[in-house]
């Protein structure tokens, strides 16, 4: 049952934001400055199978090993440190902003950049003002221990065992 409802999710929420507002986008009077690149433009599928496999990875973590979905109103039961999760705390918007960028790429759309842009500040106020404080909530010290050793966004870079420290 909670597979059904994290597929469902996935195609309400995040479909909405990278499948049908693009496609909305692209079909409307904003789409005027559409930039036509030939070959230029497959590389634009590069961040976006890669963010689709982010997803499916996440939403599998969310499900299986935290007993819960992605939706805010059924979350995981145990805090998910696990896969994508070990890299940044929030691989899901991580996908949302290469799923977003590589169809800017792919359709040659600056509209769509903006979208990316506007998206990617929208979520992040969204895990600032409510999913911060519900984990630290929900998770206590260990949602504290997680959050000093990965970082929001970007992944921290690791030292090699014995290299150079200046």
């Amino acid at each position: 049952m909670t597979a059904i409802k994290t597929l469902l999710w996935s195609i309400l929420v995040p479909g909405t934001v990278t499948i049908l507002s693009p496609y909305l986008l692209l079909s409307s009077r904003f789409d005027l400055l559409r930039m036509h690149s030939s070959g230029f433009r497959l590389v634009g599928l590069i961040p976006i199978l890669l963010g689709v496999a982010i997803y499916i990875w996440c939403a599998c973590e969310f499900t299986f090993t935290g007993k819960g979905t992605p939706a805010p109103f059924d979350p995981p039961k145990k805090l998910v440190i696990k896969g994508p999760y070990q890299y940044v705390r929030n691989p899901m918007y991580v996908f949302v902003a290469l799923a977003l960028t590589g169809e800017a790429i792919f359709f040659g759309a600056p509209v769509l950049v903006l979208f990316a842009a506007i998206a990617v500040a929208v979520l992040h106020g969204w895990i600032l003002v409510y999913e911060e404080p519900s984990l630290r909530h929900r998770f206590g010290e260990s949602y504290e221990r997680y959050c000093e050793r990965v970082r929001r966004w970007t992944p921290r870079l690791r030292r090699r065992a014995g290299a150079a420290t200046g």
